[in-house]
């Protein structure tokens, strides 16, 4: 592997290690001289078992951009796997539900989608997830974001999916 291309695997590494940029409780940057709003846990330290139920703890709270950095990092843990498609769309799912918060209605729409189709794939109470109810939820939800049902912006109100 060339020198320049080490860390940039996606996989946890030290080479990896980004100085912690402060956010906002969405995961926006702020500027570097502002104050961190949003706490993570450090996901690389822990095991795939550990960042799914730490991740679903978050989403049930209705914090989803730490379920997406957690199921993000299982993913990366679970590569190579046949659970590595479905941590992957969880990760979406969390990433879609953000960009929700975030009034992003095209970014909604297509991660939920994506994520629904990834997580749809595996049986039904998969790693404790009701894939099914989800995949459908998730679908539901993409629905009602282009309809205009579900009106994107961090005022959005809406039941944490079921996970």
């Amino acid at each position: 592997m060339r020198e320049e291309a080490k860390g940039k695997t996606g996989l946890p590494s030290e080479t990896r290690t980004k100085p912690e940029r402060p956010r906002d409780l969405l995961g926006r940057p702020l500027d570097w001289d502002a104050e961190n709003q949003l706490v993570l846990e450090d996901y690389d330290a822990l095991g795939i078992e550990e960042n799914h139920e730490l991740a679903r703890a978050h989403v049930r709270a209705g914090r989803y951009f730490p379920a997406h950095e957690a199921w993000e990092t299982a993913w990366k843990q679970a590569r190579d796997t046949a659970d590595a498609e479905f941590f992957k769309g969880l990760s979406q799912m969390g990433a879609g539900y953000v960009h929700l918060l975030r009034g992003n209605a095209h970014g909604a729409v297509t991660l939920l989608r994506r994520a629904s189709g990834r997580v749809g794939a595996y049986p039904d109470g998969h790693r404790g997830i009701p894939t099914v109810a989800l995949r459908d939820r998730l679908e539901a939800d993409a629905v009602a974001v282009g309809t205009g049902d579900l009106v994107p912006g961090e005022d959005v109100t809406f039941d944490p999916p079921p996970v």
